[in-house]
């Protein structure tokens, strides 16, 4: 039997049967099913996940391999999402809360190799930074989002790279072949999130620019917004600093207002530079003043074709969280960790999240191997 101490979570078994509840869950599996595949009885896998039954090593790989999930995710406690989701339950569980679940595991393995990376030396996480006022509205929440613009030197100029821009204000931001949109967490000293390859570029964007502003707005919107609000209020809050931070209302303003051009083809051109989700961009009209409620409701009903965005651009690839799928300082240290033979080839391919096959790396007799 496992002692208590291999756990790694203070002797919790009640918190090691949550896990693996949860897990099954996610994984659209029943009791029954789950212990086929481990070969144990259902009653046995009932009392683990009531946390009165020991599970032995041999037990532990088996759940870990039927459930789909790392070995140290059962091992390890939870950590707090940012992101709050609707929690599992035999009843109510639904597709939806199952993504969101699944999201959450991609979490903590991105969480996971983040913390490797840093350990064997080759990656320096960057520090956190945190909106120094109070977030308690929609338009405070618009001055987080121009205050990250004013400490970057951004100005009102598109973003050229949000998963760069999250690095810079601390978070580290994958994507990740997961349905859903996204989530993220804060652990100690380092800020991580994931968000899904699922989707269009605008609104992948969207969604990192969300998670950002979970960490960015920080107690304030743990503090402030908890108590008082509901939880559709407060994601309103953040997605008004998510669209903010990726289309400032004053650039729809000023431009609408220069331009004599059809207010759709002003947004259009908007929303193709800027890279932003049509909703997000009409969102900002609606926010700037530069049309009314009917107006956008009209505009929303009239998605720009790709064709329409790309040639709005002059057909120029936008490959913001689409091919690049970690961020430039932990794909460094993917690589030095390789070339020092700290990893393995194939740790290397998993660590870069589908961003490079075996084939982009060089062969390891064209190395100078460092000691």
């Amino acid at each position: 039997m496992c002692e208590n101490r291999t756990m790694g979570i203070g002797g919790e078994w009640a918190d090691m049967g949550d896990r693996v509840r949860e897990c099954r869950l996610a994984a659209d599996l029943s009791q029954d099913q789950l212990a086929a595949a481990v070969g144990l009885d259902r009653t046995m896998i009932a009392k683990i996940e009531a946390g009165v039954r020991r599970i032995d090593a041999l037990e532990l790989v088996r759940l870990s391999e039927a459930l789909r999930v790392p070995l140290d995710f059962l091992l390890r406690p939870a950590q707090p999402i940012i992101s709050r989701r609707a929690e599992l339950t035999d009843d109510t569980i639904a597709d939806v809360t199952r993504q969101s679940y699944r999201l959450e595991l991609a979490l903590s393995a991105w969480l996971a190799d983040v913390r490797q990376l840093a350990e064997l030396g080759d990656l320096v996480t960057p520090p956190v930074r945190r909106y120094p006022g109070t977030v308690d509205d929609m338009p405070g929440a618009r001055s987080a989002a121009r205050w990250v613009r004013d400490s970057l030197d951004l100005g009102t100029r598109p973003v050229d790279s949000l998963m760069t821009l999250c690095e810079r204000m601390g978070q580290l931001v994958a994507v990740v072949a997961t349905r859903g949109d996204g989530a993220s967490l804060v652990d100690g000293d380092v800020a991580v999130a994931v968000v899904s390859s699922q989707g269009d570029p605008g609104r992948r964007r969207a969604t990192a620019a969300h998670e950002l502003g979970h960490l960015i707005v920080g107690d304030e919107y743990s503090a402030d917004l908890g108590v008082h609000t509901s939880r559709a209020e407060r994601e309103q809050v953040i997605d008004a600093f998510a669209a903010e931070l990726l289309l400032p209302a004053g650039v729809v303003k000023e431009r609408a207002g220069k331009s004599a051009a059809p207010i759709r083809d002003v947004l259009l051109m908007l929303a193709a530079t800027y890279r932003t989700s049509w909703s997000l961009t009409v969102r900002q009209a609606l926010e700037a003043g530069a049309v009314g409620r009917e107006a956008a409701k009209e505009l929303r009903r009239r998605n720009p074709t790709r064709a329409e965005l790309m040639e709005a651009v002059g057909w120029t690839p936008q490959p913001d969280l689409e091919s690049v799928r970690v961020p430039p300082s932990y794909a460094h240290a993917v690589f030095q960790a390789l070339k020092k033979n700290l990893i393995t080839t194939s740790r290397a391919i998993e660590l870069m999240r589908g961003q490079v096959e075996e084939g982009d790396l060089p062969a390891r007799d064209d190395w100078d191997i460092e000691p």
